[in-house]
């Protein structure tokens, strides 16, 4: 989190004492919010710089296409998450090309993989990009927290749907991204056609027909 005039913190650290002069020194090891992690902290100020910015705008959204013909998944290639989409997919539009983009998708080095994955996936002329993974802790979840990541999601020319942990959590790319979905498997119903709908439907066009 960023300090902030007003804002109320608790401190750790030591006092020293520079003889010479008669003057104490406070020297600080941690900052911490009062009443509020740090990672909430972190989280509500970036979310307000970005709405500034417009980020979330919803004039600024990109329509996703009926009947996509390519995705990609922008995910870890051993999760579940990935397991659950492509069941899904298989079910529901097995019609679909889909490429899988394996990423790290937790710890320090996710963002930055994340942020360049999204850049190049963008060049690629895929209908639309999925960016997801499973549930976890605020930790767990916190590389599509970063203003790099909303950077990335906010610049691409296509359509990207944030398919994050669960319904409960919400996180950045949420807000920046085209569409939210409450889950991975929730992401896949939601930007695909049913097949078995299809099929009703040209039943009922043949039935008329006759």
């Amino acid at each position: 989190f960023r300090l902030e005039d007003g804002l109320k913190v608790i401190i750790s650290g030591a006092i020293t004492l520079y003889t010479p002069r008669g003057s104490y020194q406070l020297n600080i090891m941690t900052i911490e919010p009062e009443g509020n992690g740090a990672l909430s902290l972190a989280f509500e100020q970036l979310k307000k710089r970005l709405q500034k910015k417009g980020y979330f705008d919803e004039a600024l959204k990109k329509p996703l296409p009926p009947y996509p013909k390519t995705i990609a998944l922008v995910t870890s290639k051993t999760g579940a998450a990935l397991q659950d989409m492509l069941r899904v997919i298989e079910n529901r539009w097995p019609l679909l090309e889909v490429k899988i983009f394996d990423v790290l998708v937790q710890g320090d080095m996710a963002k930055d993989e994340i942020s360049r994955t999204i850049q190049a996936v963008d060049t690629m002329l895929f209908d639309t990009i999925i960016l997801s993974r499973g549930g976890g802790s605020i930790e767990d979840l916190w590389a599509f927290n970063e203003s790099i990541v909303a950077d990335a999601i906010f610049k691409a020319k296509t359509p990207i749907v944030s398919a994050i942990g669960h319904e409960i959590d919400w996180l950045i790319s949420d807000f920046v991204s085209d569409l939210r979905a409450p889950t991975p498997s929730a992401a896949i119903e939601m930007i695909l056609p049913d097949k078995n709908e299809m099929l009703l439907t040209l039943d009922r066009i043949f039935l008329d027909i006759q």
